[in-house]
């Protein structure tokens, strides 16, 4: 079989530059210690890493406190402690039905505790209007979250307008970055952003089992976890202060220096230069697609405002079958399903057809893997429609 084609690139980024790998073995190799719970050599210099990872994600997000930058296992993870920790009972949330379950789930949850939940759909390009979130304000309104680029259509939503009408209202305004952060600009000040939860997996470059928050200053989390910080251990209750407000325990040095060389990767790539290359191979992809008899694409009439990230297809074949194809005589890996966001799919009508295929590109996919996904929707295509 031909070399593996990776066009799952919206669930993980993969290969990562090489970089990653050699600087994460080498820095675990020589100083894999708990970090700043001593003051020997080698966890002094482990902090430092964590600290200096710290104060490059606040520049990346434009941030102001690189102490307000705090880590945890994913954007699932992060999320969790945004949604539990900004609502209880008796408050209103909005949100939309573009987003993933790590947000649809939380507040599904606290919906039956008291919390009050909006999902405000998207238009017949994927796309929320502003306006629409606004005539749901409340007065007991707390938190407006929004997923800032779909994992299923690629749709980038306009967060600068959204948190302006929030900032004017005096309503926290979180976003999920898991698919955004490493591709397109993420600017807290210029973007009224309040929270900004990502992952480090994706589009950062970084390995699995981190991410994190990045929460302006002024915009609190009340505790829903407690436990060791390394700092102050005679203090009873879980310290107020951040960063250890919201991390616990010991933290994931490993995915914390992959992070930081993944951030550094990009940095020297230039990050309008990732997302400029994938959106030129996106658009080969979106042209080839199109050209296909029987093949359905969703909200991409225009690649505008979008990451490299399509939905697709092929009528009469169920997506999972496809998926198989692709895999097993193409060499190329994709994901098939609801992926993790079942209310775009309600919406598009997929959810009914078991879903939809979906190629993302990476900064590590070419012009001839387009070519050869292309091809091999062509000839899947050209098969005969099976009965459901």
């Amino acid at each position: 079989m031909n070399q593996l084609i990776f066009l799952d690139n919206g669930a993980t980024s993969f290969p990562k530059p090489e970089e990653v790998y050699r600087y994460m073995d080498q820095f675990y190799r020589s100083y894999g210690v708990n970090p700043g719970r001593s003051g020997y050599d080698l966890c002094l210099e482990a902090g430092l890493v964590v600290e200096e990872t710290r104060k490059m994600l606040t520049e990346f997000f434009h941030g102001s406190d690189p102490n307000r930058l705090c880590f945890g296992y994913n954007s699932t993870d992060a999320l969790n402690l945004i949604i539990f920790g900004m609502l209880r009972s008796g408050d209103h949330a909005i949100t939309t039905t573009i987003e993933h379950n790590s947000v649809l789930r939380p507040l599904y949850h606290l919906s039956r505790q008291g919390v009050e939940v909006e999902h405000v759909p998207f238009d017949g390009g994927g796309f929320v209007d502003p306006a629409e979130i606004r005539k749901r304000f409340r007065p007991n309104t707390r938190l407006v979250i929004v997923n800032h680029a779909s994992n299923v259509i690629g749709t980038v939503q306009p967060i600068a307008e959204i948190g302006r009408l929030c900032r004017e209202a005096g309503i926290p305004f979180a976003i999920d970055a898991s698919q955004s952060a490493g591709k397109v600009p993420i600017d807290m000040e210029a973007q009224n952003l309040d929270v900004v939860a990502f992952t480090g997996h994706k589009s950062l470059l970084g390995p699995m089992g981190i991410g994190g928050l990045c929460v302006r200053e002024g915009v609190e989390i009340r505790h829903t976890r407690a436990g060791g910080t390394g700092v102050r251990s005679a203090v009873r209750p879980h310290l107020d202060e951040y960063p250890y407000r919201l991390e616990y325990g010991t933290p994931n040095i490993m995915g914390i220096a992959g992070l930081k060389a993944g951030l550094t990767w990009i940095k020297g790539q230039g990050l309008e230069n990732i997302h400029a290359q994938e959106m030129r191979l996106a658009g080969l992809l979106l042209d080839g697609l199109k050209a296909i008899p029987r093949v359905r694409l969703y909200c991409q009439d225009s690649l505008e405002n979008h990451i490299a990230v399509l939905a697709f297809n092929i009528e009469g074949m169920d997506a999972a079958d496809v998926g198989t194809m692709l895999d097993v005589d193409f060499g190329i890996a994709c994901r098939t399903g609801l992926h993790c966001a079942p209310r775009v799919h309600e919406q598009l009508g997929t959810d009914k057809i078991h879903g939809a295929v979906r190629f993302g590109i990476g900064p590590f996919n070419t012009e001839d893997h387009v070519r050869a996904a292309v091809q091999a929707v062509e000839k899947i295509a050209a098969l005969p429609a099976r009965k459901r």
